[in-house]
């Protein structure tokens, strides 16, 4: 039986949707539109105006005049803060709403939506509300030996850095767009947002919360698109001087290349390829149960994914037995059915990505314990899926596979370990499971990646930064530090 659909939801999906630019729903200077499919069915869900360069240029103008002409710039940081923490406060007003428009066009199940994504977007921008009262310079001391007997008067500024172009991605929609957003209004910047194409829904719906919110005209702009276009343009565009881009590595790339113009400021939050460890001494249920979780959460669709299993290996057999029986008893179907534990994943494209892995892993020898293909013929389902008798050069354990899919493998020590998890060009999040506390913080400081978890795995909370080394990207998200990317330094000094 399928959850039913409020009548908000339908309404909203039901309407031609529009670009939001400084303050009106406008269509796409070209006129065109795409549609977006519900991932359960493949069927047509909604249709979206389909912005483009000139849309971006539009957007782009419009948060300048508001950075630089607008109320925006005006406001005290009490007022900011207030605006941004009745934003959150207007999501949880509307949990249910954006929780199935995020299942209708994401996939995942509406429970999960409605527990985890909308609360923790919330929950973000009153964390970030907070702050804008809380971006402070510094007086300094400063000696000057060629000036002798001179006093200075020197301090510093902390501003924003003024138009902000943020890109997100498709697996947590809603989520990400707070992620961006949050701390780039605390800090005072105006922003330009492109959702993914393939889920703008639940960012369009959160523009006309902004805007109840009574943030300005201007401040927020969101322009659907795809990313050739809408997004290539945002990363290129000579009047945006800072872009937050959350996606693959490849494209992160590509933003790099872009952003090259007028050498604007970039945080990239990209890919990941996550050892999960599990020592012989861990809590075989607790260990068990995590290691499944760091996979399946959001059908693997997580940067974060912990898709590579190692297991000591005098318990290797016993763990991967059991994530194994956990796979096998996850219920895909329509996130809307409230039996569902595990949905499909976002698109077609998503689909023949994870098959084609599949398909690699099977062809190079690795054994599928459970699962190991598409489940169905309607809708973009695959089963979760445990492999093993993997080898380090393949495919499926080198690259990202973006779905409910882990290679395991055994391993002996410490040492042998550290070196196996950091095997890779990813550096976004690891694992530990063990019981003894010491060798758990020995092995964390030597894996390098941005967040590692001990005897736990996904969680995420707005005050703790995340963020990767080597090519999971430059920055970090949430916590005071993303403020640092949202913000110049001013150094002024004056003889007194």
């Amino acid at each position: 039986m399928s959850i039913t659909l409020d009548k908000r939801v339908d309404d909203f999906i039901a309407t031609d949707r529009k670009l939001f630019i400084d303050g009106d729903w406008v269509d796409a200077a070209s006129g065109r539109t795409f549609t977006t499919p519900n991932p359960a069915t493949g069927e047509t869900l909604a249709t979206v105006a389909e912005g483009d360069a000139e849309d971006i240029d539009r957007a782009v103008r419009a948060a300048r005049r508001a950075f630089e002409e607008g109320p925006w710039a005006r406001l005290t940081p009490s007022d900011r803060g207030r605006l941004i923490w009745k934003i959150g406060d207007l999501i949880l007003e509307h949990v249910d709403e954006l929780a199935q428009l995020e299942t209708l066009d994401n996939g995942k199940p509406y429970g999960v939506a409605q527990v985890a994504d909308v609360p923790l977007a919330a929950d973000l921008f009153h964390y970030m509300a907070g702050w804008a009262t809380k971006i402070e310079g510094n007086s300094i001391n400063i000696s000057v030996p060629y000036a002798p007997g001179a006093n200075f008067h020197a301090y510093t500024l902390r501003e924003p850095i003024g138009v902000v172009g943020q890109i997100i991605p498709w697996n947590f929609p809603l989520l990400m767009a707070a992620w961006k957003l949050g701390p780039a209004l605390a800090a005072g910047n105006c922003v330009v947002l492109k959702p993914a194409e393939q889920t703008p829904l639940s960012a369009l719906r959160l523009a006309e919360l902004i805007a109840e919110a009574g943030v300005p005209d201007g401040v927020v702009n969101v322009v659907t698109g795809f990313g050739e276009t809408a997004g290539a343009a945002l990363a290129a565009h000579d009047g945006v001087d800072k872009v937050a881009f959350t996606g693959s590595t490849e494209v992160g790339k590509l933003i790099v290349q872009a952003a090259a113009g007028n050498l604007k400021k970039l945080t990239l939050e990209l890919g990941g390829k996550s050892p999960n460890i599990v020592f012989s001494d861990a809590d075989p249920e607790g260990a068990i149960a995590g290691a499944a979780n760091a996979i399946f959460f959001n059908h693997g669709q997580c940067c974060v994914a912990g898709s590579r299993l190692f297991v000591q290996e005098d318990r290797f057999e016993d763990v991967v037995a059991g994530v194994t029986e956990i796979a096998k008893s996850i219920k895909l179907g329509d996130g809307m059915d409230p039996e569902t534990q595990m949905g499909p994943l976002v698109s077609d494209e998503q689909l023949q990505r994870v098959t084609g892995f599949l398909e690699s892993g099977k062809s190079d020898g690795a054994t599928a314990l459970t699962g190991g293909g598409r489940r169905g013929d309607r809708g973009y389902f695959v089963e979760p899926t445990v492999l093993t008798n993997t080898r380090p050069d393949m495919q499926v354990v080198r690259e990202e596979i973006f779905g409910p899919v882990v290679v395991a493998a055994p391993f002996q020590t410490l040492d042998d370990i550290a070196q196996v998890a950091n095997d890779t060009p990813y550096g976004l999040g690891a694992g530990i499971w063990t019981k003894d506390i010491s060798k758990a913080h020995l092995l964390a400081k030597k894996i390098r990646a941005g967040t590692v978890w001990i005897n736990c795995y996904n969680i995420f909370d707005a005050a703790l930064p995340f963020g990767g080394y080597k090519q999971s990207g430059w920055g970090r998200e949430m916590g005071h530090q993303v403020l640092e990317a949202y913000t110049e330094v001013k150094s002024v000094c004056a003889q007194l």
